[in-house]
């Protein structure tokens, strides 16, 4: 029989804090109806929801085991697309989630470390949208609400995964945060994320260049 194709995740949000919409599911959703490479991709919205989140996405890696796996989520100060480099242990809410729940100071995952880093090539993939012309940056914070909860969880499910043979490797894991739609439209969003996989899939190493900040 032949091998089964590899499998992507990309999961989006569903609308929280009274919004009618959330752009990070309409540019997932949109970049599904037109993906075309061999690999099969799983396209999913969370709920804006600690608990059922985590359930959710858990449910999701069991199930489809993906090669790749990168969460969307919608940061609504920022002008940019926003590569998360970590997620950190904890969830600490300024507003309650969908649910009412308002985690104060609590760890996402207890005796969990402190923070866990993405595997995704974060700065080969902001050169890759800057050639683009798609405003991109890393970031050292995916902030202490239901995003990054699931980057964690993301993070943790990759380093728990035991490759299998001599040539598997464990599974590129990755977070990003998309402004809002009136800063960066959904069709170029979608476009972003197009890019993010491309290069995820690729396989190549992360780019040996500085990108640190001094502040």
């Amino acid at each position: 029989m032949p091998e089964r194709p590899p499998t992507v995740l990309l999961t989006g949000f569903e609308p929280f804090d009274g919004a009618s919409s959330n752009p990070s599911i309409d540019a997932v959703r949109l970049l599904a109806t037109a993906w075309d490479r061999e690999e099969e991709l799983v396209v999913a919205e969370l709920p804006v929801a600690y608990g059922r989140a985590v359930d959710q996405l858990e449910e999701l890696l069991r199930a489809h085991r993906p090669t790749v796996a990168v969460g969307v989520g919608l940061a609504g100060g920022r002008r940019r697309v926003s590569l998360e480099r970590l997620a950190v242990n904890l969830r600490d809410a300024r507003i309650p989630d969908n649910d009412g729940a308002q985690p104060v100071d609590e760890p996402v995952l207890a005796n969990g470390p402190a923070a866990r880093w993405m595997s995704l090539p974060a700065k080969r993939i902001a050169s890759a949208l800057a050639e683009a012309s798609i405003p991109a940056e890393l970031s050292m914070t995916a902030g202490t609400y239901v995003c990054n909860t699931v980057a964690y969880h993301l993070a943790t499910w990759a380093a728990s995964v035991q490759p299998a043979g001599t040539d598997r490797v464990r599974p590129c894991t990755g977070f990003v945060h998309v402004p809002p739609a009136d800063v960066l439209g959904v069709p170029a969003l979608a476009g972003g994320l197009r890019l993010v996989l491309d290069v995820a899939l690729a396989g190549e190493p992360e780019l040996a260049i500085p990108a640190g900040s001094t502040s």
